[in-house]
């Protein structure tokens, strides 16, 4: 093989709705890693990058919502297969976004993938925890079930690339939600690989959206958007979040502030508050018939 030979450099593309556009602007922005070196180029979205999304994901709501529970959790632990076949790709994606050693790395990327294993898991068992039937004085049945909130706007954890991003990406669309996902501005890359794991399993286009660039620029339009019902602040700062809980207030948007990860530790038991933050419950009554003098209730 010739010394002369040329590196095949890897393109890092947006993903919506199952696609993989560059950004309509043309805008792209240098990635280093820890220590300033360069990694790649990665798209730099625009305002209407993030309006093509929230459509995408509109698209895809009422296919995903309405897939039985244990079909979405199917195509979870599909993705997770994915990932763990690409897992020396993303060990090094993460090593050189996050500074981390080979070994550390592929500890987080492990961790990631059972996360993904985690939430699958649960697809089917959130609503024996968060809906039942409520007891009432009369001859009614009363019946809660959780239903998943709409489209959802993801500001992915700023230093935590991957398992970080996994953790609240995964939750999201367990519940039945339709994501638009802006990643970590200064590590995207392991978040647009995702998109091509994403891609390649199971799970309908449009179902995950993922943009890049700077998170205030992309967050604002999708904040005040009429057609995103809900946003996760996770990664914005206390600054951001409060100008995005203002912008969100407009048409009343489920909203999840940001909260502290203890040491910056996603490893630590997810819980179910991910899975809970964007559900709605939905209450039915419906009459037991009254018991005649036959003891029928009919």
């Amino acid at each position: 093989m010739s010394d002369n030979r040329l590196s095949v450099f890897k393109t890092y593309k947006l993903y919506v709705g199952g696609k993989f556009p560059r950004s309509e602007s043309g805008r792209v922005y240098e990635v280093t890693d820890s220590k300033g070196k360069w990694l790649a180029n990665a798209p730099q979205s625009s305002r209407k990058d993030a309006r093509d999304a929230v459509v995408a994901a509109r698209k895809a709501f009422g296919g995903w919502s309405g897939a039985t529970a244990y079909n979405r959790g199917q195509i979870l632990y599909r993705v997770a297969e994915m990932l763990e076949g690409r897992r020396e790709q993303f060990v090094r994606e993460v090593a050189e976004a996050e500074g981390l050693s080979k070994s550390k790395a592929a500890a987080v990327v492990d961790a990631a993938v059972d996360r993904w294993v985690w939430y699958a898991g649960w697809t089917d068992k959130i609503a024996q925890i968060v809906g039942g039937a409520n007891p009432v004085a009369g001859p009614f049945f009363n019946l809660s079930t959780p239903e998943p909130t709409g489209v959802v706007t993801v500001l992915a954890p700023q230093e935590s690339s991957f398992l970080g991003l996994v953790s609240v990406i995964a939750p999201v669309i367990a519940a039945g939600n339709t994501v638009v996902v802006v990643a970590s501005a200064k590590s995207p890359l392991p978040a647009l690989s995702l998109g091509e794991v994403l891609a390649t399993s199971d799970l309908p286009g449009g179902v995950v959206n993922v943009l890049s660039g700077k998170t205030a620029e992309i967050a604002a339009p999708l904040a005040a958007h009429q057609d995103v019902n809900g946003i996760d602040l996770t990664g914005a700062d206390a600054e951001l979040a409060k100008e995005l809980e203002i912008a969100a207030a407009d048409n009343l948007k489920r909203v999840s502030r940001p909260q502290a990860v203890d040491g910056g530790d996603w490893t630590a038991d997810p819980g179910t508050h991910r899975l809970t933050a964007f559900l709605e419950t939905k209450t039915v009554w419906h009459p037991t018939g009254a018991l005649g003098a036959s003891g029928s209730s009919y």
